[in-house]
């Protein structure tokens, strides 16, 4: 684990300002940008399964005073960039390395104003490499994947006024107050706008997991729980909102799809039904049970259920759809959240829960039997809704209000913009 290099307040504050503050820089309007509705199914997703996200490798955790104290800092630094009049507004032209544009002068502003490109790179209109490795950085603390190239989300992202930047951590002050206090030795930060979990150990991160959270429709629930247990090799129970909404729908547009994904129907005695013997044309199928079969490859839970105590029904799971991490829209879920490298995930949550080690999770999942391992000791699980916030190092991160939660409605949705390539 690389250990935090420590500054003072007075110092990073001093570095955030000088990054910020490019004089002459006029404000623009907020112009509203259509999006395209990224619709993506709960399940039965056939991606590839390699992710091309890079995440921050701070070490230091979300909720914790020295967030706090970073986003405190950096807010001070946005009042002042607000007061000399913000940052100018991007053309809407495609840019990427290479190219020769006015834009590209319009590009080096922008990111020199906050701080992404340092100013000695000059306003030559040709997308050189410092260029492109200012946009990466921009991309990185947006959420986006560091692509390099200034597409339709980055260019979405860019134009997002510094106003509205302001507001957000204003916002999320007030969030991250009410966490920072003492959240525990040992716990979990699932944050929802950043579709990101990660694990906490004497105030250090040690593992981050890219995660699929709730839809704008069946949102990811804001709660403290604790993990109780995980199952490895589970069944997964179709719940009833889902029949309604996706599986009925899709055995009217396709009547082989139960069988296609090992899903069976049972009536409240315990007897199978077969899929024929029900009218796909009524409410008929809410009066059943759907379960579908184990089997990491296709079953919507994966290898593991990570039980959570709360009143939503909803948990953490791993997914066969392992291509949804390398995507920026992650919001594909029905409330419950999928998450990364999930085996590295149930290592650390029962690290100190005797008997099982890696080798022997291992095991559990390769016997493809229903195993189950409840924690020695119950771990606090805290799902958050964090939008700004930055770290120690003066960096300042930035996620969508995916649920418009932060009051500023009207703000477009940058990862519903089409995928930057």
């Amino acid at each position: 684990m690389i250990g935090l290099k420590m500054v003072s307040r007075r110092s990073v504050l001093l570095r955030t300002a000088a990054l910020l503050l490019s004089p002459g820089l006029l404000a623009e309007a907020f112009a509203q940008i259509s999006t395209d509705d990224a619709d993506q199914a709960e399940w039965a997703q056939s991606y590839d399964a390699a992710t091309s996200k890079t995440l921050d490798r701070s070490t230091t955790p979300l909720l914790s005073p020295e967030t706090l104290n970073a986003t405190q800092i950096v807010l001070e630094a946005y009042r002042t960039v607000v007061a000399n009049g913000g940052w100018p507004m991007m053309p809407r032209v495609p840019l990427k390395l290479g190219m020769q544009n006015q834009a590209v002068v319009d590009l080096r502003k922008r990111l020199m104003a906050s701080g992404d490109l340092d100013v000695e790179a000059g306003l030559s209109d040709i997308f050189d490499s410092f260029v492109e490795t200012g946009v990466r950085r921009f991309q990185e603390l947006h959420g986006l994947r560091p692509t390099g190239v200034v597409a339709a989300q980055t260019l979405t992202a860019l134009n997002i006024p510094a106003e509205i930047r302001l507001k957000q951590l204003e916002v999320n002050i007030v969030r991250l107050r009410s966490y920072a206090s003492n959240p525990g030795r040992r716990y979990v930060t699932a944050n929802i706008p950043g579709a990101i979990v990660e694990t906490v150990e004497d105030n250090l991160v040690q593992t981050r997991h890219a995660a699929g959270v709730g839809k704008i429709d069946r949102q990811s629930p804001i709660m403290t729980t604790k993990v109780i247990d995980i199952n490895f090799n589970p069944f997964w129970t179709v719940p009833a909102s889902i029949i309604k909404k996706d599986l009925i729908p899709k055995m009217q547009a396709n009547p082989g799809y139960l069988t296609e994904n090992k899903i069976r129907i049972f009536t409240n005695d315990g007897q199978e039904l077969a899929a024929d013997r029900v009218n796909w044309k009524s409410d008929e199928a809410t009066r059943y049970q759907f379960r579908q079969d184990q089997g990491g490859e296709f079953n919507s839970l994966g290898f593991v259920r990570i039980n959570i105590a709360n009143p939503y029904g909803v948990y953490m799971h791993d997914t066969p759809a392992k291509g949804i991490f390398g995507d920026d829209y992650r919001f594909v879920s029905s409330g419950c959240m999928r998450v990364q490298n999930v085996r590295d995930y149930v290592e650390w949550l029962l690290k100190e829960t005797p008997g099982w080690s890696r080798e022997q999770i291992d095991d559990a999942i390769q016997s493809g039997q229903r195993v189950d391992a409840r924690l020695a000791k119950p771990v606090p699980v805290f799902w958050v809704y964090i939008t700004a916030w930055a770290t120690p190092e003066g960096f300042v991160q930035f996620r969508d209000d995916i649920y418009n939660k932060d009051g500023l409605g009207g703000v477009p949705l940058v990862t519903a913009v089409q995928t930057d390539q």
